[in-house]
């Protein structure tokens, strides 16, 4: 079932033996466009230390119970591979945590039903910084030093944020048509299927839902995600109403319209 991934924000994470803390984030793919870890603020009883949760090892039953449970302890968190805030998420520490955990990485890898694009990093952009989006106060120049010794070509350049991408500014061919207001995602693969476009800039308070399969390229450092479809399209675009639950029908109205392969609901 597609949902939208900005509702999961401030989901309480429970553990085995308690509250572990809260979804503050979420990082994805940028060449798979799945959800690869859920960051969570652990708050006071962990040094208000921020940790990394791979969706494999979440599960939840509705929107409406805000929480999403975990089977670890909060001893087995405590003593994880801790993951320093401001500095990039490293291959090497992804490795540490599928290690410790026993985690899958190559958990749920079969082929989309919704191909996704190619890799969309720019070789201009930096990693992202772990527990920093582009909305936070700007580093100091001692931490901003202490980020640029730490980055290395072990950094895992295609990990996005999704709250920082929230916010990017969306031009078609032929002119901007608004800016990404959240992600429709599969809750059981953890894929992002669709951006949430609001054009109240443009075209009177539309929102439209736009595939990662339709964008041409992404600059990271301008925050501006480029699409190979035109204005006349996304106007003409099968109406979208956010109340009602995205079904099959809809998905394959959408996809024909655009020319896009598969569709998912």
């Amino acid at each position: 079932m597609l949902e939208a991934i900005s509702a999961f924000k401030g989901f309480a994470i429970e553990a085995t033996d308690g509250k572990m803390g809260t979804v503050v984030d979420f990082l994805f793919d940028d060449e798979t466009w799945k959800v690869r870890w859920l960051v969570v603020d652990c708050g006071g009883w962990l040094r208000d230390r921020k940790v990394l949760i791979h969706p494999s090892a979440v599960s939840y039953t509705a929107l409406e119970d805000p929480e999403l449970n975990v089977e670890l302890t909060k001893a087995q968190v405590e003593a994880s591979p801790e993951v320093l805030e401001h500095q990039p998420v490293s291959r090497r520490m992804e490795s540490r945590l599928y290690e410790y955990y026993g985690w899958d990485p190559l958990w749920d890898e079969a082929p989309n039903l919704v191909p996704a694009p190619g890799a969309m990093a720019s070789p201009l952009s930096a990693p992202p910084l772990f527990g920093l989006q582009a909305s936070d106060e700007p580093l100091n120049d001692d931490a901003a030093s202490e980020v640029g010794s730490a980055a290395s070509e072990d950094d895992d350049a295609h990990l996005r944020s999704v709250f920082d991408v929230i916010g990017y500014h969306i031009h078609a061919i032929d002119g901007e048509i608004g800016h990404v207001e959240n992600f429709l995602f599969d809750n059981e693969d953890w894929t992002l299927h669709y951006f949430v476009v609001d054009t109240s800039n443009w075209w009177f308070g539309k929102r439209v839902l736009i595939s990662p399969q339709a964008v041409r390229a992404i600059d990271w450092s301008d925050r501006k995600v480029e699409l190979e479809v035109s204005r006349v399209q996304v106007e003409s675009t099968p109406p979208w109403d956010p109340l009602v639950v995205f079904d099959e029908i809809y998905a394959k109205q959408l996809h024909e319209h655009y020319g896009w392969p598969g569709s998912r609901a």
